[in-house]
């Protein structure tokens, strides 16, 4: 039976309601931190069981979480840390954590670029940041397929606007070009749209 994944990270307090579309049916969600607001979580819990990490800039409840965990999932160890890239490199911390956990696949966020990188059989995979836009990169999110033949994961483009959930202010921002990247057992296959 396949499990899926919806993965989320840095959105900063803000609630884009095609997470709502995007994620129907995932059996759970992780959030790879700089949640931004609990609110965010709760509107997330309505869809799925969740999985949170707090990031570097989340305070408060969204701050109550975990900076990294682990989680076993269908046959899979999953990490999950904010940070794992900084300036281009592992972190030598990161690096620890993934020496001492083991896991066959690393989510993280923090850079809010879209990543696919494989390190042996080490799956790294940052969802991108779902979002306010943020100088030239695209917003986006991450679905995870786990599947008795391997684990596939895709990043899917956010567009329009995202909006702060009711109990907190401001507004979102967004746009952006179709870009999916598709990742299964080590190949990779890019698609403009």
């Amino acid at each position: 039976m396949d499990v899926h994944v919806g993965i989320i990270a840095d959105t900063h307090g803000l609630f884009d309601p095609a997470l709502r579309r995007h994620f129907q049916g995932v059996d759970r969600i992780i959030h790879a931190g700089d949640i931004g607001d609990i609110a965010v979580i709760d509107e997330l819990q309505r869809i799925a069981p969740v999985v949170a990490v707090s990031g570097n800039v989340d305070r408060g409840q969204a701050g109550k979480f975990p900076a990294e965990t682990v989680i076993d999932l269908a046959g899979y160890r999953i990490a999950v840390r904010h940070v794992i890239y900084e300036g281009g490199k592992i972190r030598r911390d990161a690096r620890r954590f993934l020496d001492r956990v083991e896991p066959d696949i690393c989510i993280f966020g923090h850079t809010h670029k879209p990543c696919i990188e494989w390190i042996g059989r080490l799956l790294l995979f940052n969802p991108g940041s779902a979002g306010p836009r943020r100088f030239s990169l695209p917003r986006s999110l991450g679905l995870l397929t786990i599947r008795n033949d391997g684990r596939e994961v895709v990043h899917v483009p956010l567009a329009g606007r995202a909006e702060r959930p009711p109990s907190a202010e401001g507004r979102g921002a967004g746009g952006l070009r179709s870009n999916h990247v598709v990742q299964s057992h080590g190949r990779s296959i890019r698609a403009r749209g």
